[in-house]
């Protein structure tokens, strides 16, 4: 898929605030810090589309930039950033719920998963979460670039192996670094399918 143009829209504090247009939207989320923004941004080949920030948890509030004129890139907050408050935590993790639960031009939620670190239990609750309300969703792995090549693999593996102890079928996942652009088109590929079969 080639990307020939992709604008920032709007920000919205819930979800029966976002765009009314009933396009295509997939969503990216994850921890904080993951590289949400910069994968974005990788995603759209433009350097400032979406905000990144050197300080995790900036993303408060549902974001989304329209992609050639047809579909939504949206943009979450990330979870499980403590440092918030238990009340502004409480706050953000109903908003998300509610997005991924309402919202139905959801398409496909991308969960963000840095593959250097091993399986955490917030990500493996909100997986299970997802895969207990019937959401439709797909892991990127990101940061490959901070390993050695011959170690990306088996990273990615020893996390799909962990998933493999709860899930019958594992969701369709993706290997990317932003650095260097690798998974870039399978994962603009994988929506360009969608796209097309919904149509």
């Amino acid at each position: 898929m080639k990307i020939t143009s992709a604008k920032y829209i709007g920000s919205c504090p819930r979800q029966d605030m976002c765009p009314q247009t009933g396009l295509p939207e997939y969503a990216f989320i994850g921890r904080s810090n993951v590289g949400k923004s910069s994968l974005i941004n990788a995603l759209t080949e433009r350097k400032s589309l979406a905000l990144t920030s050197s300080t995790p948890g900036k993303t408060m509030c549902i974001n989304h930039f329209l992609i050639n004129e047809s579909w939504y890139i949206v943009d979450l907050p990330g979870y499980g950033y403590a440092q918030r408050g238990k009340k502004a935590m409480e706050k953000l993790k109903n908003m998300i719920e509610r997005y991924v639960l309402d919202r139905e031009q959801l398409t496909c939620l991308f969960v963000l998963i840095d593959i250097r670190h091993d399986p955490q239990a917030k990500d493996l609750e909100f997986l299970e979460f997802l895969g207990e309300n019937g959401v439709p969703f797909g892991i990127i792995f990101t940061k490959a670039d901070k390993l050695k090549p011959a170690q990306v693999k088996p990273f990615a593996e020893k996390y799909l192996n962990v998933l493999k102890e709860q899930w019958e079928e594992l969701p369709p996942y993706f290997i990317t670094s932003s650095a260097n652009k690798l998974g870039r088109e399978d994962v603009l590929n994988y929506i360009d399918s969608i796209n097309a079969s919904i149509q």
